[in-house]
């Protein structure tokens, strides 16, 4: 999140003035040689008291007017101390913190910060009409929107190429994101629990290409392949739901496709020390996923690795095979509506998605073997610490059940999906937040 905040901070903060007895949550950007970590900092103000959390640590200092200074000490043994001041529209100060080379030198470091509003009512869905998009998967930027968990927001994607539902460019090509929305409480080593409500086409064309993949290419058809790569329009009947190639004729003329609309891009921010990631990448915190099962009624599940988690979703399809095997799937803008929930204290090891009939992981990495590696590895977790199966249990289901997918071999890292039908197994020793909420309706 960005914390050269400005004008937005100011929508945020109510003022400088702390009342006696207030409890306040902060969000710090320490800038640790030119790297940003983030922590929240909970206080509560009694005269001239200062106590609270920072990170989950305990932290005990004093108020002087709009001054603060306070220290904490982790679970290692390491104090940090803080001078903070307060003003109309962001917090600055200083932190003392050890050396992490030389425990016995200190080192000084800029801070700022912004307040996290306190919530007006239960839950609500935010309406979030985007007039900036981003182009990287960014833990350095201000969120768009703060809400808490249980609240829904309903909002709208550009397309890859950055173009609107009006047919205009509004963002840089190269798979621009909506967002990042800040979820109140989200910290981590927690789980981010997305559902996704509503996936609507907002416009009657989608684009794409009429090309093939390298990675799904065989050597006799590559010198005919080098006349592919066209573009191709794509026309939307949404009063059908059918998707046909504009202009199409011979053998394509009267081809159609049901559409199925989904979202390629959905992540949090990437944890400390990751620089930001480009909105064409895929990793833990997902990304350019292009999974054609991250749609509406399905739930969608990603580790915190950040305060807030800030969560970006874009590159919306209006239909895609597996493996987006054209490069380009039928890129189009996209209406949307998403729940967003909290596991807290447990994180999953990569994306997973789940859908009414089937609990799927998604292993990513730049082969098939690694991806199919990390996807086994992730769905044996899944049966270990929500059925209580022991490995061996698990493998016998893996050898039984399992089926797996090429969801993305478009990208610069690839995609296999394992996914298992509920049905065949045992009732969830550890309940998920799809059980506790149920399967989204469509609205």
């Amino acid at each position: 999140m960005n914390l050269r905040i400005g004008h937005i901070v100011a929508f945020f903060l109510a003022g400088a003035a702390m009342d006696t007895h207030a409890a306040d949550t902060w969000i710090l950007r320490t800038d640790l040689w030119q790297s940003p970590a983030f922590s929240t900092l909970s206080v509560t103000l009694d005269a001239m008291a200062l106590q609270g959390e920072l990170d989950g640590d305990a932290i005990r200092g004093t108020v002087d007017g709009k001054a603060w200074t306070f220290e904490s000490t982790d679970a290692q043994g390491r104090t940090s101390r803080y001078r903070l001041r307060l003003g109309k529209q962001a917090m600055t100060g200083e932190a003392d913190l050890p050396d992490p080379n030389n425990p016995a030198r200190r080192v000084t470091h800029a801070v700022t910060g912004w307040k996290v509003p306190a919530r007006d009512g239960g839950t609500r869905t935010w309406e979030y009409r985007p007039t900036t998009y981003s182009n990287t998967w960014d833990a350095d930027r201000h969120p768009a929107l703060v809400v808490w968990p249980g609240d829904s927001i309903h909002t709208s994607t550009v397309d890859s190429g950055g173009v609107d539902e009006h047919g205009v460019t509004r963002a840089l090509f190269g798979n621009p994101q909506t967002g990042p929305f800040f979820i109140v409480g989200a910290q981590a080593g927690d789980t981010l629990v997305v559902h996704i409500r509503r996936l609507r086409l907002n416009r009657d064309y989608a684009d794409s290409l009429d090309a093939i993949v390298g990675r799904a290419l065989g050597s006799p058809l590559v010198p005919e392949a080098r006349d592919l790569g066209k573009p191709v329009r794509w026309i939307l009947d949404r009063a059908r739901g059918l998707a046909r190639p504009e202009g199409a004729s011979g053998p394509l003329a009267h081809y159609a496709v049901p559409v199925k609309p989904m979202l390629g891009g959905m992540a949090v921010a990437p944890g400390f020390g990751t620089p930001p990631i480009s909105t064409g990448d895929t990793g833990r915190f997902g990304g350019n996923m292009d999974f054609n099962e991250v749609v509406e009624g399905n739930t969608v599940y990603l580790p915190v690795q950040q305060p807030g988690a800030l969560l970006y979703i874009g590159d919306a399809h209006a239909l895609q095979g597996d493996g987006e095997t054209t490069q380009y799937a039928l890129e189009t803008s996209m209406d949307v509506t998403l729940t967003v929930d909290l596991i807290h204290g447990r994180a999953v090891s990569m994306p997973r998605v789940e859908s009414p009939a089937q609990i799927m992981v998604l292993g990513q990495a730049g082969s098939l073997d690694e991806a199919l590696k990390a996807a086994s590895t992730g769905m044996i977790q899944w049966l270990q610490q929500d059925y209580a199966l022991t490995l061996s249990e698990a493998a016998q289901v893996m050898g039984t059940a399992v089926h797996y997918s090429v969801p993305n071999l478009a990208g610069r890292s690839v995609g296999v999906a394992a996914k298992i039908d509920k049905s065949l197994l045992p009732a969830r020793a550890s309940p998920t937040a799809f059980d506790q909420v149920g399967a989204p309706p469509a609205r």
